[in-house]
């Protein structure tokens, strides 16, 4: 998919077929047989949500138990004991919380109950159109399961705070299988039974390359001013390399200034920052979703700042020339929605190219979203991490910094990195460029807890210069080799006939699994995600980037081929057992049915799924692949 939106493309029967469509309150008249269907859906959200607080519980439980069965090391016993003991306690709290939100969630999901709405989800993730209207059940996708306030009023933990115990529970949550493989990693020879994980985008695809390059001797030189606190904006050298950087590989119409751009260890770094000096606590940002899931995190740990999602939807209609578009009415609605909703929205966040679609903005829709903001009166965070991932040919992608007039060049704000470009997510490096003097300024002083260390900042000065290098040798291979990554997933999609979203950038695919999901509901989708995770294979699921449909799934491919190898077989190892699972049930269904209509005869279903689907890559138009 390229950055050239056309409007005339069309979605494939099969991957629209599968999508759930949901629309607003409507005219219908409440008939006991709606009501009853209606209260039907409520239930299923309920069980979705009661059934995320039970498996979290079941994860924290079984950690529980390996802490209390373990025995601290004999060497400096007494603070092994100290710490095993402080662990324990923590752990015992969470568990105490965990407990009293099933609880605390029960009677709003109870039978008869219509007025309370589980307290788990909050105003961000319901699908409201206005005026508190309740909405279908899979409409609410949401950032996390939880909000800030179902903790606030409890207090059962020996040592932490309320907020303490919230930014424990919030780190189990959005880290439980990132830390599950961090434990039990697949390795070829060491260990071949452990977890291979494509769930997170992390760029494994060159790291020979990168190791190589830093072991050149202009990479070892030390100074004593490298081992002394840095500037808290980062090293001179390495603000002004970055805005050489910037200048040449965004092609802007004039050279950066080194005063403007901020450097922290990471972007996550980067973006909470931001969201704390551009925000007060409660106010929001606006994120077309799906999107990059670590927003939510980011913006919630410190700043708590909320996220309201301006949801996008795979199906193509009149008003959707190709799935997942953003437009300027689904941003005006989201604003409206939110206003209605009495949230101060303060900004907007774009990623281009995107998390997780893919998709690469063409210059003409990136200045009507600039407009949006600026009529609004929004700071606008574009987030160019993939910039250099793009590896179709056809693909042209375009900085902001590229564009000569800026909309409100004081409120548009650019975050990149290395660790996606150039697999060095171990560097922690992320850098902001704002032409606002005074955001730049306040930023500066999250480098007092977020800096980099200087001999890190000495590398990547030396590798961002080394522009030889990284023109004839580091960036040709790294496309080739991404070229050939994504060839071979895609093509192991379409053998199991799994539909996806064909573009030519970033490090990912995202995958319809739709038809194996029987009745297609976010709990269904939980359901697979854990039959992938028993199979040791980790794999994004949509919720997690607050997408709207269930069925959706990320796939990072961006890893060497043995790894894919091996990850896909697995991957078709739970796709067929979840085939024969679907099979069976149908069977089972249809032997408690006595009677049976021509219509109503059971009809098989194959293994490896519906036919493939997939949009094309050379542009944001839509076709079949052969």
């Amino acid at each position: 998919m390229s950055g050239n939106k056309e409007s005339g493309s069309r979605q494939p029967a099969e991957a629209s077929g599968n999508t759930q469509t949901t629309s607003g309150p409507s005219d219908t008249p409440h008939t006991p047989c709606v009501q009853m269907r209606h209260q039907a859906l409520r239930y299923r959200s309920i069980h979705t949500q009661l059934m995320e607080m039970v498996l979290t519980l079941q994860q924290t439980v079984e950690d529980h138990i390996v802490r209390l069965t373990s025995r601290p090391q004999q060497q400096d016993l007494a603070l092994e004991d100290q710490w095993h003991s402080q662990a324990i306690r923590e752990q015992e709290a969470l568990l105490g919380r965990l407990l009293f939100q099933i609880v605390s969630f029960l009677p709003a999901g109870a039978p008869g109950d219509q007025s309370v709405q589980p307290p788990c989800m909050s105003t961000d993730s319901r699908g409201d159109v206005g005026g508190g209207q309740p909405v279908q059940a899979n409409r609410q996708t949401g950032q996390m399961f939880y909000q800030e306030s179902d903790f606030e009023n409890t207090v059962i933990s020996y040592d932490l705070s309320n907020r303490g115990i919230d930014i424990s529970a919030l780190y189990h949550l959005s880290f439980r299988d990132y830390d599950t493989y961090q434990g039990n990693k697949y390795h070829k020879d060491k260990n071949t039974l452990g977890y291979i994980n494509l769930g997170t985008s992390e760029n494994k695809l060159c790291t020979d390359l990168l190791a190589e390059r830093l072991s050149q001797s202009d990479m070892t030189y030390v100074d004593e001013d490298l081992l002394q606190y840095t500037d808290w904006r980062g090293q001179p050298f390495l603000r002004k390399e970055v805005a050489r950087f910037l200048t040449f590989y965004c092609k802007t119409p004039k050279p950066l200034d080194p005063e403007n751009v901020v450097i922290l260890n990471g972007c996550s770094a980067v973006f909470s920052a931001l969201a704390m000096v551009l925000c007060d606590p409660g106010e929001a940002f606006l994120v077309p979703t799906p999107s990059y899931g670590g927003f939510a995190f980011s913006t919630h740990l410190y700043a708590k700042v909320k996220l309201v999602p301006v949801h996008l939807e795979s199906q193509v209609t009149e008003a959707n020339g190709y799935p997942f578009q953003l437009t300027v009415d689904k941003l005006e609605h989201a604003l409206l929605r939110a206003k209605i909703e009495g949230k101060k929205v303060r900004g907007l966040v774009l990623i281009n190219p995107q998390n997780p679609l893919g998709d690469v903005y063409s210059q003409d829709s990136m200045m009507e979203y600039l407009e949006f903001a600026k009529k609004y009166n929004l700071h606008v965070i574009v987030d160019e991490m993939y910039m250099l991932s793009v590896f179709d040919e056809a693909i042209t992608f375009h900085s902001v910094l590229s564009m000569k007039s800026l909309p409100d060049p004081n409120k548009t704000h650019v975050i990149w990195g290395a660790s996606k470009d150039f697999c060095i997510s171990g560097f922690r490096f992320g850098a902001l460029y704002t032409h606002n003097r005074e955001v730049a300024s306040a930023m500066s002083c999250f480098g007092y807890l977020h800096s980099i260390s200087g001999i890190a900042q000495y590398k990547l000065r030396q590798l961002l210069q080394d522009r030889e290098w990284i023109d004839n040798i580091y960036l040709p291979s790294y496309h080739f080799r991404l070229q050939e990554a994504h060839r071979y997933v895609t093509r192991k999609l379409k053998a199991s006939k799994v539909p996806f979203l064909n573009r030519g950038s970033g490090l990912y695919v995202w995958i319809n699994l739709k038809q194996y999901l029987d009745p297609c509901t976010f709990e269904e989708e939980l359901l697979l995600h854990h039959r992938f995770l028993d199979h040791k294979l980790i794999l994004s699921p949509g919720k997690t980037f607050m997408c709207k449909e269930p069925g959706w799934f990320r796939l990072v491919f961006a890893a060497r081929p043995h790894l894919l190898r091996n990850a896909m077989r697995r991957f078709q190892q739970v796709l067929v057992e979840q085939a024969q699972e679907r099979t069976v049930k149908q069977l089972e269904d249809a032997m408690k049915e006595e009677v049976f209509t021509p219509s109503q005869r059971l009809q098989p279903v194959p293994l490896s799924g519906s036919p493939d689907v997939s949009l094309g890559s050379g542009r944001l138009g839509a076709r079949l692949e052969p």
